[in-house]
């Protein structure tokens, strides 16, 4: 559907200059005088404001005849890795003790540099850092099973003792002998067609699900270290591949209920209040009111709005369908703009019976 109203058409096209990364997903924008459309975070030259009409759908954009540019791919998920990338990302995953150097790259025809910036970028580490997480990580969890050190060491493809010793240690803060005392967060980047997100999970169940660009991401970070006496490493388990999953099937329209097992260190209130927003059906809204109420303390509100921002659970957890008392959309750390998304999305889901 075509975009018409002059006060979203300036937020948006304001949106489009800034590359603002919480408004990807949220519109897609149709170039006049090229004939292709974008994302808002587009890298390509920014259109004057009279060359461009915005679209709430990428189906409506193409139904419009235009093109979907190559640069942001607004068709993709949203921020995907280009495909050299997903390609070492899955040989790491299917041999994680093998070490791909620079020149393996080149062989596979890959550019270093550009795989280096990558990485760099979107986990803030260089290609082969990821790597040496990915074998510590291989290594953490064969020593919690009781394997040897020096075993373990050798199996996760590391050359030398000292080199593992020292690696492990930067990397979880404490010694190979230790591993049975220590606590891994595995964390895990996946793209949305509303932009990339994290997913974390220990043993015992999923304790994160956020967008990528969440406001205060590294403090929320550093408290679920310190709430669950954890590292952050990145990795993957059962509980991330289920997570990714049906977050996958929510927003291709395939799901509305999720059946994870979720981990929620907090208060006891803020436990309270998280599990009541997992009552509000999908397709509905509640203010905050109206949620303090369910709880059984209307005079709690602003208890529950502050509860509700300490939700680290996205979409699952669903804190976006908790409104303000008149109807406007209020408080949604990923931003207002994925906040209407989702639940148009939901209401959506709901008229076609899914």
């Amino acid at each position: 559907m075509v975009v018409e109203e002059l006060e979203k058409i300036e937020e948006y096209y304001q949106a489009l200059i800034d590359r603002n990364s919480q408004y990807v997903g949220s519109f897609y924008v149709g170039v006049k005088t090229t004939g292709i459309f974008c994302i808002a975070t587009c890298r390509a030259r920014k259109p004057k404001k009279e060359n461009v009409v915005f679209y709430n759908d990428a189906k409506s954009a193409l139904a419009y005849g235009f093109r979907p540019c190559k640069v942001c791919k607004p068709t993709s998920n949203v921020d995907d890795p280009p495909e050299e990338v997903k390609h070492v990302i899955q040989l790491i995953a299917e041999k994680p003790t093998q070490k791909i150097k620079d020149y393996d790259l080149k062989t596979l025809g890959y550019s270093p540099e550009k795989i280096r910036r990558w990485f760099k970028a979107h986990h803030e580490m260089t290609f082969h850092a990821y790597q040496r997480m990915i074998r510590i990580n291989l290594a953490y969890e064969t020593l919690k099973k009781g394997e040897k050190v020096t075993t373990s060491a050798y199996a996760s493809g590391f050359e030398s003792l000292s080199g593992f010793g020292y690696t492990f240690k930067q990397l979880m803060k404490d010694s190979p002998e230790n591993a049975k005392n220590i606590n891994v967060i595995n964390l895990y980047r996946f793209a949305t067609p509303l932009g990339p997100m994290y997913a974390g999970a220990t043993d015992a169940g999923l304790c994160l699900l956020e967008f990528t660009d969440r406001r205060m991401l590294e403090t929320e970070f550093e408290e679920l270290q310190r709430l669950l006496k954890a590292r952050i490493v990145v990795g993957e388990n059962e509980h991330i591949k289920q997570a990714v999953a049906q977050v996958t099937e929510y927003f291709a329209g395939n799901r509305i209920e999720f059946d994870l097992k979720l981990l929620t260190p907090g208060s006891e209130f803020q436990y309270r209040v998280w599990k009541e927003l997992q009552n509000i059906p999908s397709g509905a809204t509640r203010s905050y009111k109206e949620q303090a109420m369910a709880l059984g303390d209307k005079n709690a509100v602003r208890a529950v709005a502050s509860a509700n921002g300490k939700n680290r659970i996205a979409i699952v957890i669903p804190c976006h369908r908790v409104i303000g008392s008149n109807g406007e959309l209020t408080g949604y750390a990923g931003g207002l703009t994925r906040k209407r998304w989702l639940l148009d999305h939901e209401s959506g889901q709901l008229s076609l019976g899914v």
